[in-house]
């Protein structure tokens, strides 16, 4: 995809945690998939998406009242309870963000689903655009040397003025 070309179908990704990776990502290779031109805008905490070290992308259920939390391991009661139930204020003890994320992982990988570094691999392999606001990295002191290769780097008065017309979503 070039910049002469907008996108078919756009998305504006802002949020840095793990559970909020995986919409823009699955959109996007789902465009794809059926033809469109797709383009992921990372700004603010959305640039942590496309650093070369993604162990701090993290599940954290604390604001998060929507989040399932179930066991991905167990008999199968254990597995059927929703841990939502407790308050935020149990889910802001320590180790409950690992918990939290390291069942969301496990969840992943036994419905199939690609990790994230492979599943972010895949879609800039199947053509999907991955370009970082250049003011939000360096507000949030990123280098470049920091982001994974085959990514664009603009502004957010570049990004719209090259994708005028198409749909967009923000995240």
């Amino acid at each position: 995809m070039s910049h002469t070309t907008p996108a078919d179908f756009s998305i504006i990704q802002s949020k840095g945690s793990l559970d909020w990776a995986y919409p823009s990502m699955i959109l996007a290779s789902s465009a794809v998939a059926m033809g469109k031109e797709a383009e992921i805008f990372f700004t603010f905490y959305g640039i942590n998406c496309l650093l070369k070290d993604t162990r701090a992308l993290k599940v954290s259920p604390v604001g998060n009242p929507g989040m399932p939390l179930k066991s991905p391991i167990g008999p199968k009661w254990l597995k059927q309870i929703n841990w939502r139930f407790l308050p935020d204020s149990v889910w802001g003890l320590p180790g409950m963000t690992t918990a939290a994320t390291w069942m969301f992982k496990k969840t992943l990988q036994q419905q199939n689903q690609l990790p994230f570094d492979d599943f972010r691999q895949l879609c800039l392999e199947l053509g999907v655009k991955f370009t970082i606001c250049e003011m939000s990295m360096q507000l949030l002191g990123y280098r470049e040397e920091d982001m994974i290769d085959g990514i664009d780097y603009a502004g957010a008065a570049t990004y719209f003025a090259q994708t005028p017309q198409q749909q967009s979503l923000f995240i």
